[in-house]
């Protein structure tokens, strides 16, 4: 089932009160989609970022990219690296869901978002080369 990070109900749940004990970090997430080698950026590409909580999908962020193909500043729960093992870095995973209507294109991603690490998931679209042919 999907849920809204701002469902009350379930922001007040123990499931998600858990998830926030487990992540008190923050992570930040950039979008970046583009095609013809990054020479055009695709504007209006539906973005969905969520990850699973118990037994709910829970979105924390939906929008679409700007003019130049990019969406910033989305901020995400992440664990905070455990100070006596920094050996290896520890990560929540989220899930991206990239649709355009108009082309019925829809591609899904899956990214590891660390503590105060901005991380940057690049979309590739191939352009439609169907028309004009």
């Amino acid at each position: 089932m999907n849920i809204s990070i701002n469902d009350e109900d379930f922001i007040n749940s123990k499931s998600y009160m858990d998830f926030i004990a487990n992540n008190p970090g923050e992570g930040y997430l950039k979008i970046r989609a583009y095609a013809a080698n990054q020479a055009i950026p695709i504007s209006g590409l539906n973005i969905v970022v969520s990850t699973n909580i118990g037994n709910n999908n829970v979105i924390f962020f939906e929008g679409s990219t700007n003019e130049s193909g990019v969406i910033e500043g989305i901020v995400l729960p992440a664990p905070t690296p455990n100070k006596d093992d920094l050996v290896i870095p520890i990560s929540t995973i989220y899930y991206i869901e990239a649709t355009l209507l108009e082309d019925n294109l829809r591609r899904n991603y899956k990214v590891n978002i660390y503590d105060g690490i901005s991380v940057i998931q690049n979309i590739y679209i191939l352009p439609d080369m169907s028309e004009g042919i």
